[in-house]
């Protein structure tokens, strides 16, 4: 037998030929598998730029424009209520009479007095004109008058605190005192209340503060109502709640037809920012990711992913600042599936 002595490097040079072969039948299968890939159906939204509020919401409650409780200055028994209760009063009506005998006595009695200084001080006067009195005289009588002026001057204070009159035009609240009663400062005799306008008393967060201003427009509800109803920031406090990190505020609203009650719990809507052309999207197309926020387009039938910047957020979209524009086709459904230049296959789009 003929033995042949074959060189290595005549092997290798017969093996490349297979080699590059067995490359190239796996570089097209990987190719033809790529080529096949299956579109994915999604929805889509494509922008389109329009107006955006950015509003905040709070709660508050109703309060009178006016509110007190009328109560007695000086103790003593009710002779008179010259009101009924739940009704209008005006500015300066007579509403409670107390009981003041005693006290016009004194006054009698003051103004009888009164009447002898002055005769007496007359003829002090006269007598002093003739030498006939010294001026210690003179002054004497002339204190003496004074001082029981002074003092009919108080008695007469002390009656006028027996009337008690109304403060305001108002709304008479519901009595605590009967006729013959007795009364002194510690008792509650009623409220008047003041309800056209009424106020709203309500608080915001401290970061929107730079934001608002005296006069801010604000748009509330009431539960059991069906209207809304407007009012306008009138007083703003300077100082923040340390314990709620809040800022208060009061606005003013017409009350004309009596529907809003002092107490009532109100929602409060509060429109920062007007813009007229914003760019929002649902915000179920975003993807929150490490260094910031993404979406994912659809352009020329591919899945493209594009970084954005976020504003404004309502409770189901969002707007965006920086990264789209009218026109693009965002995808909001099947995320978690898309890749980059993944096909796609659009179901819907709005």
């Amino acid at each position: 037998m003929i033995k042949v002595k074959v060189s290595p490097l005549l092997l290798l040079l017969l093996s490349l030929p297979v080699f590059f072969s067995g490359c190239n039948s796996k570089n097209k299968g990987q190719s033809d598998k790529a080529s096949g890939q299956k579109a994915i159906t999604v929805d889509a939204v494509v922008i389109q730029s329009r107006e955006l509020e950015n509003k905040i919401l709070s709660t508050g409650s109703l309060i009178a424009n006016e509110e007190v409780e009328l109560r007695s200055e000086v103790p003593g028994r009710i002779v008179a209520i010259n009101f009924e209760e739940g009704s209008h009063v005006n500015k300066g009506n007579l509403l409670v009479k107390i009981d003041d005998r005693e006290l016009q006595a004194q006054l009698k009695k003051l103004q009888v007095e009164e009447k002898q200084a002055k005769d007496d001080l007359y003829r002090k006067e006269k007598l002093l004109e003739l030498k006939a009195v010294s001026q210690e005289e003179y002054d004497k009588s002339f204190n003496t008058l004074g001082i029981t002026q002074a003092q009919i001057d108080l008695i007469k204070t002390q009656i006028s605190k027996t009337e008690i009159y109304a403060p305001f035009s108002g709304q008479i609240g519901l009595r605590q005192v009967s006729p013959g009663g007795f009364v002194s400062s510690a008792t509650l005799v009623t409220r008047l209340q003041q309800l056209d306008p009424v106020k709203v008393d309500f608080a915001i967060p401290e970061k929107y503060r730079e934001k608002i201003r005296k006069g801010t427009m604000i748009k509330f509800r009431v539960e059991g109502i069906d209207s809304s109803f407007t009012g306008r920031i009138y007083a703003i406090d300077p100082k923040i709640d340390p314990s709620t990190r809040n800022l208060s505020m009061r606005a003013l609203c017409s009350n004309t037809r009596g529907l809003l009650v002092p107490g009532a719990f109100v929602k409060v809507e509060l429109v920062l920012d007007d813009l007229k052309e914003a760019i929002v999207i649902p915000s179920e197309a975003i993807i929150p990711q490490l260094n910031g926020e993404k979406v994912f387009l659809c352009m020329e039938g591919k899945a493209k992913s594009r970084i954005i910047l976020t504003g404004i957020r309502t409770e189901r979209e969002v707007q965006v600042i920086e990264g789209l524009s009218k026109g693009d086709t965002v995808i909001i459904t099947g995320l978690l599936q898309l890749r980059e230049d993944m096909p796609l296959k659009i179901r819907s789009s709005r």
